[in-house]
């Protein structure tokens, strides 16, 4: 059975209330399993030194969903999981990742999670990880994600991942080696406050013909807090790769870009954009025209920037 606290901390992080009854799912509650199962198509299994699961996705699998987050209700712990995704062929599955803590303690809680993915030909992935922190307590949460991707010909791998509350620090790292005709697309919205500290890598080899990548990073950066934005595309052959880093920053907020594009072939287009700054005075003003106060106005713009 799980708690109120671990419950609340499910629902956000992967939008269910309880442990499901059908489907594919292995929910890590405080370092340990709190309930797995697996389906006909999509097997999950223990790694045999037991630091992890292996997700086993049949070839030619379709519209599925396998859910797999991790929630800490403890204080001064520190959980380290790693978890590889075997795509089979062909396959179209959602997996629903992310992380949740809340600590009311004065120690550090802290969730690595490291995840490979392995993606075979022609399969189409959306991966999707939802990062919070909470609880009334003066210690910090930190969660530390890695995404590592081999994708196979013709493959399709969506990320999207969102940090908006509570993450006392985080790093953030994801690597993507292409081959002919893959693409991968890189999504992630951030949100730091207080003194909380963001940074995110990102490093890309598009190494087959055809291949294409495109990251896309948006974030807010309020109070003291600090975002630092890293980004390498190397691009090996005929592809076409796509940074882009948008970001707000408020009050004493600090945010820090550093692109990086590689060409190695006369045929590779990269291309990098970023835009830092605050909010703009005159969409404050046309929206508390309508009736807002400047903390509504600044609100609104916020959500619709991080929508």
């Amino acid at each position: 059975m799980l708690n109120d606290v671990i419950k609340n901390l499910l629902a956000e992080v992967a939008g269910i209330a309880n442990i499901p009854t059908a489907g594919a799912f292995n929910i890590r509650s405080n370092g340990k399993s709190a309930g797995r199962n697996s389906t006909e198509t999509i097997q999950i299994v223990s790694k045999e030194d037991g630091s992890g699961i292996d997700i086993i996705i049949k070839p030619g699998t379709k519209n599925e969903s396998v859910h797999i987050p991790a929630l800490i209700s403890e204080t001064d712990m520190h959980d380290v999981v790693y978890n590889d995704f075997h795509i089979g062929d062909d396959a179209d599955v959602t997996i629903v990742a992310g992380c949740g803590i809340h600590n009311c303690g004065s120690g550090i809680s802290q969730h690595d999670g490291i995840h490979r993915f392995f993606v075979g030909k022609n399969a189409k992935i959306k991966y999707i990880e939802k990062h919070i922190g909470e609880g009334d307590g003066n210690g910090q949460n930190i969660i530390n994600p890695q995404t590592h991707i081999i994708a196979e010909e013709n493959s399709y791998i969506e990320m999207d991942t969102v940090q908006l509350k509570g993450v006392d620090s985080t790093k953030r790292i994801s690597s993507a080696k292409l081959a002919d005709g893959a693409t991968v697309v890189i999504k992630e919205k951030i949100m730091t406050h207080g003194d909380q500290y963001a940074e995110t890598s990102f490093d890309v080899d598009l190494d087959g013909a055809g291949s294409s990548a495109k990251l896309i990073s948006r974030s807010v950066a309020r109070d003291a807090s600090k975002q630092l934005f890293r980004s390498k595309l190397c691009g090996n052959n005929a592809c076409y790769g796509h940074s882009e880093c948008d970001a707000i920053i408020m009050d004493n907020g600090i945010v820090a870009a550093e692109p990086e594009i590689i060409a190695n072939d006369v045929d590779a287009t990269l291309i990098h954009e970023a835009a830092i700054g605050k909010i703009a005075g005159d969409q404050l003003t046309k929206l508390m025209t309508l009736g807002l106060t400047e903390k509504e106005a600044e609100s609104q713009i916020i959500n619709g920037f991080l929508k």
